[in-house]
């Protein structure tokens, strides 16, 4: 059976938080804005959130701890501020890692989780209220029921899932993209464009997300030639943005494929950018899906207007420049990882473990081995 369900209301455009201010004070009386340490004091969105909130006369805590690849610990430890400030909803404003972090503490600030426990299933347990401002174009999150985490006990990213970690609120300011530096603009747009790929490979496909997914590669087509030499046009950035959190809503109702579960080792134990991580793969895993599913494969480029797989890779490889290489071991350790991934069975493509070391060797080439 197929479903679409996606509850948080999108407001759109510049200025978006100054215009909408009330929609904070029906939230509560007490904030917790979660953030990491720079981009959002950069590009200007703490400055509107927190004026915001004092024109509603409403009371915030600042949680700007959160790095890259959120660990249990940070989000265990904003659970704990949460629970002591007493606050009645969460304002998450960054990318990917602030965005998931933040929906883990609003679930942790009203439940006691076990850490030991926190990968084992939380669908059923509630969490705060909350409003998200993404400050880059690419995970979506503020439209999806998934946070990511890291996993060390199991050399991973791993996500957790329930409706309660669906925002209320999620506030699409093109201005914001305008500070992001070039790479992480270049990095998460292919990972939004990677969302919406691997969404119409899912098994969990359906027409709805089939057009979501489309429209959105197509926004992403329009702005390529462009991001490259960084001559985005305010217009091209509120594409890409909106792109992204298309992309969000597709992987909200589909989930991804073994592409993410391959790309969390080179997170994992190498430190690549996540979505850097899955444009390095995502060629290869389409030349073996369009092996059983060319039709679908072809949906894709069309909107790239790119008539092969070869010219895909061709521009994937311009944007992100030489690639990383592993060794033989290496390979054959993520081969692994990867192959025991819940996100494999997610895949409407058979792909085998034989496959997974194909696309690995293909992509990434193969250093001396013991590097």
């Amino acid at each position: 059976m197929k479903q679409f369900y996606m509850p948080v209301k999108v407001l759109i455009g510049e200025n978006c938080i100054k215009e909408n201010q009330e929609l904070f004070a029906g939230m509560g009386k007490k904030a917790m804005i979660v953030t990491g340490r720079h981009s959002a004091k950069v590009c200007g969105a703490l400055d509107d959130v927190t004026e915001a909130l004092q024109a509603s006369g409403q009371t915030y805590v600042l949680y700007d701890r959160v790095m890259n690849n959120p660990s249990v610990d940070c989000v265990y430890e904003g659970g704990r501020v949460a629970r002591e400030e007493q606050v009645d909803f969460i304002v998450a404003i960054g990318g990917g890692s602030p965005m998931d972090a933040a929906k883990a503490m609003a679930m942790l600030a009203v439940c006691d989780i076990p850490k030991e426990k926190i990968f084992d299933g939380v669908a059923a347990y509630p969490a705060l209220p909350m409003i998200h401002v993404p400050t880059t174009a690419g995970t979506g999150s503020e439209v999806t029921p998934y946070a990511i985490l890291t996993n060390p006990g199991r050399e991973t990213k791993t996500s957790i899932s329930a409706s309660s970690l669906f925002p209320r609120y999620a506030l699409l300011d093109p201005a914001y993209l305008q500070q992001l530096p070039e790479h992480s603009l270049i990095h998460t747009v292919i990972d939004s464009l990677s969302h919406s790929m691997e969404g119409m490979l899912s098994v969990r496909a359906s027409e709805i997300t089939d057009s979501i997914a489309v429209h959105a590669i197509a926004l992403i087509g329009e702005c390529l030639p462009r991001l490259k030499d960084n001559e985005l046009s305010q217009e091209d950035r509120e594409k890409l943005l909106v792109a992204s959190t298309m992309g969000g809503m597709v992987i909200s109702a589909t989930g991804t494929t073994v592409v993410h579960s391959m790309g969390y080792s080179l997170t994992f134990f190498h430190g690549t950018d996540h979505g850097r991580a899955n444009g390095l793969l995502l060629p290869e895993f389409l030349k073996i899906a369009r092996q059983s599913h060319p039709e679908r494969v072809k949906k894709m480029l069309q909107p790239l207007r790119l008539a092969s797989l070869d010219q895909f890779a061709e521009q994937l490889h311009d944007l992100l420049g030489q690639h990383e290489t592993l060794t033989v071991e290496e390979i054959e350790k993520y081969t692994a990882l990867a192959s025991g991934s819940k996100n494999i069975k997610n895949c409407c493509v058979p792909v085998t473990p034989e496959q997974i070391r194909e696309i690995f060797t293909k992509s990434l080439g193969q250093a001396e081995s013991g590097r």
